[in-house]
């Protein structure tokens, strides 16, 4: 137990030293990550690589997440698109930002954890959905869409389902190489895009797994 707090303490220091603002660092205060790691990685919650989960898929470090949501600029108000649910980390830190998260997995398995984890934690905010998330949530807009998987090109709904002035974080490159995080802010009907960091993520994938 004190080495978990130890490790607690270590992430929050790196974090602070980011320059987050103050919600964002409750968010992570407020979020236990070893609740949402894997059984096997425990001991690595709270360091700064990426971690293996169920379905072949990946978690990022908290340090990645916290750049990322940095730039996603979540006010108390917004309603905000996840694409690839993963463990529910990031829609729990969501869910402390925004007013409502709608979050989209095309993994049953990802979605049945994910969803016993955030409703554990009392989360009434945010929905999980079994879904590719290729058309995004149609008939629906929202203040901020965040991918956790890389596109070849940026899909169409991200523009039709984004408020004026609304951002969009996503991943942007080839499979199997490191990919460009891009934020993209909307203008009109249009993008004013910019390149964040590098970062490695799995491709985006059409279809929802039957297998697992």
């Amino acid at each position: 137990m004190k080495d978990r707090r130890e490790a607690i303490a270590g992430m929050l220091l790196r974090l602070r030293a980011i320059g987050l603002p103050l919600e964002l660092m409750k968010a992570f205060e407020a979020v236990p990550r070893q609740n949402f790691v894997p059984v096997l990685h425990l001991d690595e919650s709270y360091g700064t690589g990426q971690l293996p989960i169920e379905c072949g898929q990946t978690m990022p470090s908290p340090d990645q997440i916290a750049h990322t949501l940095r730039e996603l600029d979540i006010e108390k108000n917004h309603r905000v698109l996840e694409i690839g649910t993963g463990t529910g980390y990031q829609a729990a830190l969501l869910g402390q930002l925004a007013s409502k998260v709608t979050s989209l997995e095309r993994y049953r398995t990802l979605v049945d954890k994910a969803l016993l984890r955030i409703s554990t934690l009392g989360y009434e905010n945010i929905t999980v959905t079994l879904a590719d998330g290729m058309q995004g949530q149609p008939d629906q807009l929202f203040d901020r869409i965040i991918a956790n998987c890389a596109y070849a090109e940026l899909p169409r709904f991200f523009l039709d389902q984004l408020t004026s002035g609304g951002i969009v974080i996503a991943p942007v490159g080839p499979v199997n190489e490191r990919q460009k995080l891009m934020k993209l802010v909307k203008v009109g009907s249009r993008f004013e895009a910019s390149s964040l960091f590098e970062v490695r993520m799995q491709p985006f994938a059409t279809g929802v797994s039957q297998a697992i």
